[in-house]
């Protein structure tokens, strides 16, 4: 399956934080800009390579749970990034291999990249759209959202380090209320969010590079990402750093990174 979006210029005057986090986790997908932007951003903040590989570990263990543990079949992944393997619906699909994937990101690398997104089982169905979680009417309208997802039927949305570049002024939690509202009941919110909790005064230093970048972000503290689970029944542990949602048995101590290394406030909840 391929996407019908149609094909906009890509951007290599400024960094993009989709590239940046293909940067953080070894990915090829970049541009010069982005790894400039991104090496500023690990000269202030050296753990952000493994925030981002603890961000991808979660998207992971997660996907896995709402499969095996509460039968969902539907995933709506927001701010997808450029593919890094396995991508959501391959996880997905290797527990239930009828799992239906929409994913979603406003920048036209993914889309570039989109066929490797929609390698789907024989029994499952991906696609991708090209939309902004800033302006969802052109999500929520597109038919192609519909034609992969039975909204009347519970759906997992995929919200991972994406809301934290939705600053306050732009209505983050109206968003996530509104996306949440067109899901039925059974449905789930699967979030991660950087976090200035452990170390402050580095964040600031990050939210300056992004900034300066063009692209503005809000770092939240727990109480302000537990909020957007406001409404829904959270799974154990609750909202809690992303290497403790969760986590493999096989890990042993000397690899378990800090939770100021991580950064990263995590949680899964269910729609009653």
């Amino acid at each position: 399956m391929t996407s019908s979006q149609p094909t906009r210029s890509i951007d290599t005057s400024r960094p993009h934080s989709a590239r940046m986090y293909d940067y953080y986790l070894g990915g090829k997908d970049h541009f010069e800009v982005d790894k400039q932007a991104a090496e500023r951003v690990a000269e202030a903040y050296p753990a952000i390579f493994v925030c981002a590989r603890e961000n991808r570990a979660f998207m992971h263990r997660a996907t896995r749970v709402l499969a095996r543990e509460h039968g969902i079949r539907q995933w709506l992944d927001i701010g997808t990034g450029i593919p890094t393997e396995p991508n959501l619906h391959q996880v997905a699909q290797s527990v239930v291999p009828d799992a239906r994937v929409v994913y979603a990101d406003n920048d036209p690398l993914v889309l570039k990249y989109a066929e490797r997104l929609m390698r789907s089982t024989r029994e499952g169905r991906t696609t991708y759209i090209e939309a902004d979680v800033n302006n969802i009417d052109t999500l929520l309208d597109s038919a192609e959202l519909t034609a992969v997802l039975d909204l009347s039927r519970p759906v997992a949305l995929s919200l991972n380090a994406l809301m934290h570049f939705v600053t306050d002024a732009q209505d983050p939690y109206g968003i996530v209320r509104r996306l949440l509202g067109i899901l039925p009941s059974g449905s789930a919110l699967a979030l991660s969010h950087c976090t200035p909790d452990f170390d402050p005064d580095t964040w600031q230093k990050v939210t300056d590079i992004y900034t300066s970048a063009g692209t503005p972000v809000q770092f939240r503290s727990r109480a302000q990402v537990t909020r957007f689970f406001d409404g829904l029944e959270l799974l154990d542990p609750g909202v809690t750093v992303g290497h403790h949602w969760r986590p493999d048995t096989t890990r042993t101590g000397s690899d378990t990174p800090t939770d100021a290394e991580v950064s990263l406030w995590t949680g899964v909840g269910i729609k009653p």
